[in-house]
């Protein structure tokens, strides 16, 4: 799929507000779009047209091949993130393919990460708003958490902090995260994918 290489990128990192959320499994994707906040050198501010926050910049080296991006982290809790990614898609005029949802992964072993082009939702209630407001023809970064232990529901897994062990790598896992999107963005998806995907 070709995407207008002038149409800004709109990356999307997806969890719940809230510092309860905060340092949630479930919430890795606004990790993701805080560090790239930090990157670009700006601080995100509420979207007048959509219930998120966002931060307009650049990502890439300086000239031609730098682009456009509005990072955004939705406001509307996990299962509502299809609406405000909807509205600022309109507003930003963002074609879907130029779309990146950064998000949990239950399927995938912690450290882990698969980018790709559409596909399903594989339960994740993120994605699955995502697509019905506007179709599965979006990147997914995702970012692996793995399978909760034992018979721990999913929901009380998603929703729990990250373990002591994890959190030993999860500075530089967020980092590698932050590279993966930059890298979908100024290099394509395939390049991307053969640098990132393990």
């Amino acid at each position: 799929m070709t995407t207008d290489a002038n149409a800004p990128w709109l990356i999307v990192g997806l969890g719940n507000p809230g510092p309860g959320y905060a340092a949630n499994r479930h919430n890795v994707g606004f990790m993701v779009a805080d560090l790239l906040a930090s990157r670009i050198g700006g601080a995100f501010k509420r979207h007048g047209k959509a219930q998120a926050q966002v931060l307009e910049g650049r990502i890439g080296p300086m000239g031609p091949a730098s682009r456009r991006v509005v990072l955004a982290k939705p406001m509307s809790y996990m299962n509502l993130s299809g609406g405000p990614v909807t509205a600022l898609r309109d507003f930003y005029k963002v074609p879907t393919a130029n779309i990146v949802a950064i998000h949990d992964e239950l399927d995938i072993d912690y450290g882990t990460f698969r980018l790709k082009l559409g596909g399903g939702d594989n339960g994740h209630n993120g994605l699955k708003s995502m697509t019905k407001a506007m179709g599965p023809d979006y990147h997914r970064v995702r970012f692996g958490i793995g399978r909760p232990p034992g018979r721990m529901q999913v929901a009380d897994f998603v929703l729990k902090d990250f373990s002591a062990t994890e959190r030993k790598e999860l500075d530089y896992l967020v980092d590698r995260g932050a590279d993966a999107v930059e890298a979908l963005v100024t290099e394509g998806l395939e390049r991307a994918q053969s640098s990132y995907n393990s």
